[in-house]
């Protein structure tokens, strides 16, 4: 019955993300074709509507606000219609969370451009980091200078983390990118790169 129970788990797990993702995809692309789809009923002979006009809404209304808030002034009152949300009871607790979200999506991009690990003084620990700077120019002074590098450490299952001053002799490269090291930092290391090919665990009985 254990062997039975762990292959069914293991199916499970195997097909969770790939149901949950297209659930989700599909629930965006449902909501977006049944709201926007009245709206665009509105304005059009019923007759000349076609399933898809209601997400394809959608993509332009996302694409015209990404190319409005390339503007200043619309980027101010963006950003003060943010702080009206999350100044709202409840409203605050959604939207500060799922825009944590989003910021942990883009940051595996923009955080930085290379993985090391950092050495903890006196012990024989080391933290993944992400470099995130290596010039200082502009920067305040006395935050770095040529031999100063910024390593940024992601904690773990949450969007957090510290800003490490440290000498750029001191840091150890890892062949690993970006987004990979930022997944496995903050799942506490239990990602891996789905990418890399599967090897069997070894096997070690039923009890």
């Amino acid at each position: 019955m254990r062997r039975i129970g762990d292959t069914f788990l293991k199916g499970l797990l195997a097909v969770l993300p790939a149901v949950v993702t297209l659930y989700l995809l599909y629930w965006l692309i449902a909501t977006a074709e049944q709201v926007l789809g009245s709206l665009v009923r509105l304005f059009i002979p019923g007759a000349w509507y076609h399933p898809g006009m209601g997400v394809a809404l959608a993509l332009l209304v996302i694409f015209a606000i990404g190319l409005l808030l390339k503007f200043y002034l619309l980027r101010r009152l963006w950003g003060w219609f943010e702080q009206v949300l999350l100044r709202l009871p409840v409203v605050k607790t959604i939207y500060g969370a799922v825009q944590d979200l989003t910021d942990f999506i883009s940051q595996a991009e923009e955080i930085g451009d290379q993985v090391v690990t950092v050495p903890l003084p006196g012990t024989d620990y080391r933290l993944l980091g992400v470099v995130t700077r290596r010039q200082w120019a502009g920067v305040a002074e006395g935050l770095g200078d040529e031999h100063t590098i910024a390593v940024y450490t992601p904690m773990s299952y949450q969007v957090g983390g510290y800003t490490l001053l440290v000498p750029a002799s001191s840091v150890d490269p890892v062949d690993m990118g970006v987004e990979d090291a930022m997944r496995f930092a903050v799942t506490a290391g239990m990602s891996t790169n789905k990418s890399a090919p599967l090897t069997k665990s070894p096997d070690n009985g039923d009890a």
